[in-house]
């Protein structure tokens, strides 16, 4: 349900980082947005109906929290910081919002367990640059999310939605699209943030789809794809090959890579996710 809610401005975030004697901790990856429009950009893009549960990491100050509560969403936040998490519930109640609207956890996001997600939860946030792309795999692989819009640095933006064949495809890349189909939205200014971090941020949206196969076929997978990429200059006959030859001793790194359907010729930076599965499947014929 909607709510009379008021949005954060920058001078009362201010007064609330002083009043908490708040220095923003670099290791905790902590820049507070404080523009209501960049807020409010994000649950556009969201689509958020009022039925929606939203799961929001690092809440900061509550800037983010309560654009999102004031669209009607319920919302669990997550937050490591202690004095953060003890000072939001009373911020956001000051600014219109019912206690039955919104949870607020104090836990590292790593530390989440499925069970504390609702199902068909959405994540939005201004995730930590130092840990967001670990924060999301953690999330998707619990099965819990509907979709995702979260603000996190270009680069990392750029390399969770690059596509095989590109220079920025990578490992996160490769693991994102087991779970989901990732796409830059827009780009946002550093400026919207306090204090000014030396890059800029992008959104980015995650259309999530059903995991691509078993738990165990994507641990698995996820190996393949981390020592492919660990020597990604190298054809995958030989960046594979001992990785290969400790499932399948009496084969070789052409043969198996073959079987898979995959030239062993080729490079980890043109394999899509489902070519990195195929060879995590043929690993498992023992």
């Amino acid at each position: 349900m909607r709510q009379e809610i008021s949005l954060l401005g920058a001078k009362e975030i201010r007064e609330i980082a002083t009043s908490l004697d708040l220095v923003p901790s670099k290791g905790l990856g902590q820049n507070f947005v404080h523009d209501a429009n960049t807020c409010e950009k994000l649950v556009r893009l969201a689509e958020l109906k009022d039925s929606d549960r939203v799961v929001e990491i690092g809440p900061g100050l509550g800037s983010l929290t309560l654009a999102l509560l004031r669209a009607g969403a319920a919302v669990t936040a997550v937050e490591i910081d202690k004095r953060l998490a003890s000072r939001l519930p009373q911020t956001l109640r000051e600014h219109g919002a019912t206690d039955e609207s919104f949870e607020v956890i104090t836990k590292d996001a790593m530390q989440l367990r499925s069970e504390e997600i609702a199902e068909g939860s959405l994540l939005v946030a201004n995730l930590p640059y130092n840990v967001s792309v670990p924060v999301i795999l953690h999330i998707l692989s619990m099965a819990r999310i509907s979709r995702a819009v979260v603000m996190v640095q270009s680069e990392v933006a750029t390399r969770l939605a690059a596509q095989p064949g590109s220079k920025e495809y990578g490992v996160p890349s490769a693991k994102v699209a087991w779970f989901a189909d990732a796409a830059i939205a827009d780009r946002v200014s550093a400026k919207v943030f306090w204090p000014v971090p030396r890059v800029d941020s992008s959104l980015l949206t995650l259309r999530v789809h059903p995991p691509l196969s078993s738990e165990a076929d994507r641990e698995l997978t996820f190996k393949v794809i981390d020592t492919a990429f660990n020597q990604r200059r190298k054809m995958l006959r030989s960046s594979l090959e001992s990785l290969i030859s400790q499932y399948l001793p009496n084969q070789s790194s052409e043969e198996v890579l073959e079987s898979s359907g995959i030239k062993p010729t080729e490079r980890a930076e043109s394999i899509q996710i489902e070519g990195f599965l195929a060879i995590a499947k043929t690993l498992q014929k023992r």
